[in-house]
C-alpha cells in the first residue's frame, strides 16, 4: 500500500506544481527553458504514473465494503459522461467546453466518482478519493485564477465540436465497454462482459 500512496503523491504533486508552487515552475522554466522544462515535467509524470501502477498492482484488496451491483451500471453511465468531457477538452471549444470551463478536470471528478461508486476495495478509496479530491482542488484554484486574470478560458468556436466530442466520446467509452478496460485494468466494467 505505501507504494501506491507514493505514486499517488508523485503523480498529484507533479500536476499540482503549477498551483502549489507557480515560483518554482517559473524558475525551473527559467533554468531549464520551455521546452527543457516539459521534457523534465513529462517524464516526472511517466515515472510517477508508472509507481502509481506498479503500487496498485502490488496493493492487497482489503474490502471496505461491498457496492450493490447496481452501482456497476451506474459507475458505466457516469463514464459516458467522463469520456465525452475528456473528448471535449483537447478539440475547439463548443457548447460542453464553454459551459463547463475545464472539462477534463470534470472529467477526472466524474472518473473519480464512478469508480468510487462500484469499487470498495481500500486501494480504490485511496486512489479514486485522491483524484476526486485532486479535482474538486484544481477546480477551485482555476476558478480563482480566472478571476485573478491568470486563467483564460478557451473561446467557444462552433456547437458542431459538441457533436464530434458526443460521438468521439461515446466511441471511445464503448471500445472500453467492449474489451479496453479488460485489456488495460485487467477487470470487465460490467460483470456480465467478464466472459
Amino acid at each position: 500500500m505505501t507504494v501506491l500512496i507514493i505514486g499517488i503523491v508523485l503523480f498529484l504533486g507533479t500536476h499540482m506544481i503549477r498551483v502549489v508552487a507557480p515560483g518554482f515552475r517559473a524558475a525551473m522554466i527559467a533554468r531549464l527553458g520551455e521546452q527543457g522544462w516539459k521534457g523534465a515535467y513529462s517524464v516526472l509524470s511517466v515515472v510517477s504514473l508508472i509507481v502509481l501502477i506498479y503500487g496498485w498492482s502490488i496493493a492487497p484488496v482489503i474490502n471496505l465494503w461491498y457496492p450493490p451491483a447496481g452501482m456497476a451500471h451506474l459507475s458505466v453511465t457516469l463514464m459516458l459522461f467522463a469520456m465525452i468531457c475528456l473528448v471535449a477538452s483537447v478539440i475547439p471549444a463548443g457548447h460542453i467546453a464553454a459551459k463547463t470551463k475545464h472539462p477534463m478536470v470534470l472529467s477526472v471528478k466524474i472518473w473519480a466518482l464512478a469508480h468510487l461508486l462500484s469499487n470498495g476495495d481500500l486501494r480504490s478509496v485511496l486512489l479514486f478519493v485522491s483524484f476526486l479530491a485532486w479535482g474538486v482542488i484544481l477546480r477551485i484554484v482555476l476558478k480563482r485564477r480566472q478571476k485573478a486574470g491568470e486563467v483564460v478560458l478557451r473561446p467557444f468556436v462552433s456547437g458542431r465540436y459538441d457533436l464530434i466530442a458526443a460521438v468521439v466520446g461515446t466511441l471511445v467509452w464503448a471500445a472500453f465497454i467492449w474489451k479496453l478496460h479488460v485489456w488495460l485494468i485487467g477487470v470487465a466494467p460490467l460483470p456480465m462482459l467478464a466472459s
